[in-house]
């Protein structure tokens, strides 16, 4: 309130302008609330109700040229403002690098807007989640340092006494990692990411976006087909180097939307630049993969493997550098995204949809949609490293490199 009314910006703001202090949210009734808290606090007081030339339900205009409005979190629409200063409400819950709207993307639009404002403050307001994105990162780097950044962590008491205490009791007894983050203030060690952004990144070739064939190699496929309207159909192409290690070769992604057999036809057409005539993906759809791929000549084989076994051989395969990854932000964002959480019991369950339990964790995709990049990146690094090429496809490399070998002894004679 102090930022919007109490602070002359005219010698800031053009002719036509004005200043605007955005109100973000998950969403917009989220949003509204915090619109409600801005209008009491200005009708309560005489001489700010004044102060206040125009109002609806998602904005209040005041006479100093300061608009206060509510916004949803989109790093696209936050744009072309000019900010005095903003609040980000509950932002340990937004989406974080698995998102179209990472949590980080939004801070950094923000901060051009609030490049000419002297003074302009940007407020994060949140009970604490996983230790990722915006607000675990600001916690790590200034809470408890001097600084221009002032973090502050106090529990629920200690901010509004008038809590039940019983009710704080009861909630850690039924589930102490929650109550402590809802609470406490503590960051939840239950939920982590499943992969280390180290742990990718080390394994990320830079400037490495694609590989071209190689007629050495035994290369195998990974396909997630989709409807075409609401999901990414993505492919991702690997072989396996002597020393056991999988290489990234090629990813392809068609965000919705598109046409499903349009797409096929065109991974079909990749597949056969690199040799590979049967490709694994879901079991989705019943036959429509199976018959679409056929109609293409590439035979669609399911995976046998649930999701969850899949995830489960990546971490290592990346902590022992059996893989070598393509320079591709999305993949690596998305990998990192992959949360790790501890189960209310420890036996195994099987996997669902979204949602893989194993040996006392349980893995989430946090984000929108079903097919994730970093998932058949996943998937395809297991097919890679299950073991020899079938006996066929071995012999297959083999006669090409007895060509080759022919060829190059004949120009050889001919020299």
């Amino acid at each position: 309130m102090y930022l919007a009314a109490f602070r002359d910006y005219r010698h800031i703001l053009a002719l036509g302008e004005r200043g605007t202090l955005p109100l973000i949210a998950c969403d917009r009734r989220q949003a509204r609330t915090l619109i409600r808290y801005v209008t009491g606090l200005l009708d309560a007081s005489p001489m700010l109700a004044k102060m206040v030339s125009h109002r609806t339900a998602e904005s209040v205009q005041l006479t100093n040229g300061v608009t206060i409005e509510v916004h949803t979190a989109s790093f696209r629409s936050i744009r072309g403002y000019t900010v005095v200063g903003g609040v980000l409400d509950e932002v340990a819950y937004w989406r974080t690098d698995d998102s179209a709207n990472p949590d980080k993307e939004i801070v950094a639009a923000l901060r051009p807007a609030m490049a000419t404002v002297p003074g302009a403050l940007l407020l994060g307001i949140s009970s604490p989640y996983a230790r990722l994105g915006v607000l675990w990162d600001m916690h790590r780097r200034y809470f408890g340092r001097e600084g221009d950044v002032l973090v502050w962590q106090a529990p629920t008491r200690a901010m509004n006494p008038t809590v039940d205490e019983r009710i704080i009791a009861e909630a850690y007894e039924a589930d102490e990692a929650s109550a402590a983050a809802e609470y406490g203030a503590e960051f939840r060690r239950d939920i982590e990411s499943f992969i280390p952004r180290e742990a990718v990144e080390a394994r990320v070739v830079p400037g490495r976006h694609e590989l071209p064939r190689r007629w050495d190699a035994y290369y195998v496929g990974f396909v997630d087909p989709s409807g075409g309207s609401g999901d990414s159909m993505t492919l991702a192409i690997a072989h396996r180097e002597a020393d056991g290690t999988a290489v990234i070769d090629a990813v392809r992604e068609v965000r919705p939307p598109f046409s499903p057999d349009s797409v096929v036809q065109n991974f079909s057409a990749l597949l056969r630049e690199y040799g590979i005539r049967q490709v694994m993906g879901d079991r989705y759809a019943g036959e429509w993969p199976r018959e679409r791929f056929a109609a293409h000549g590439t035979t669609y084989q399911p995976c046998e493997k649930p999701k969850s076994e899949l995830y489960a051989l990546l971490l290592p395969v990346l902590n022992s550098r059996k893989v070598a990854l393509l320079d591709d932000a999305r993949v690596i964002g998305q990998l990192c995204a992959l949360e790790r959480r501890t189960a209310w019991a420890g036996r195994f369950n099987r996997p669902r949809p979204r949602w893989a339990r194993r040996c006392g964790e349980r893995r989430r995709w946090r984000g929108g949609g079903s097919h994730p990049p970093g998932q058949w990146a996943v998937r395809v690094v297991s097919v890679a490293l299950r073991g020899a090429p079938p006996r066929g496809a071995r012999a297959g490399v083999t006669r090409r490199l007895r060509r080759c070998a022919r060829s190059s002894r004949h120009d050889s004679d001919a020299r």
